[in-house]
């Protein structure tokens, strides 16, 4: 039955030309995730969320912990019964006395890192992953961007 099965799956990938892949999760719950994951804020070194982002040059300041790509930053829509977009934000950790903290995160960055031990971090000017970006290798800083410093709109892997 395997053999029969596999020996399918060959021929219809060699007569279409295609191979069905496993299913990817929706931009709602990927947005839900970014917006709500108690991951989001926790310290950056533990984080399972491997990119984080800064309000202040030098990785200080308030931050983001990050998981999954991001269209625009300020327009994340959680899905469900909730129909809105809302800004994704630097935390706000103790008194909140920390710079940046509840700010929201689009054109509001100055550093970030890359902890990903296989991915690369892109932010991008504008929305929708495009224009000037900055690039860090996998587990690289950038102590200060240097194309979109405070001029930062989405976020993703390569």
């Amino acid at each position: 039955m395997k053999r029969i099965l596999a020996t399918s799956i060959i021929s219809f990938t060699a007569v279409f030309g295609v191979m069905v892949a496993a299913p990817t999760a929706s931009a709602d719950v990927i947005d839900y995730e970014n917006l709500y994951s108690s991951e989001g804020c926790k310290e950056p070194t533990p984080s399972k969320f491997k990119f984080h982002i800064y309000f202040n040059s030098g990785m200080d300041g308030s931050y983001r912990n990050i998981g999954y790509s991001v269209y625009d930053f300020d327009r994340l829509k959680p899905g469900g019964s909730d129909p809105g977009a809302y800004p994704l934000r630097f935390c706000i950790i103790g008194a909140s006395g920390t710079p940046g903290a509840g700010q929201k995160i689009k054109n509001n960055a100055a550093s970030a890192e890359n902890d990903h031990y296989k991915y690369k971090a892109r932010v991008h000017f504008y929305s929708g992953y495009t224009g000037p970006k900055d690039v860090m290798n996998p587990g690289q800083t950038i102590a200060r961007f240097r194309y979109v410093y405070n001029e930062n709109a989405s976020f993703s892997w390569a």
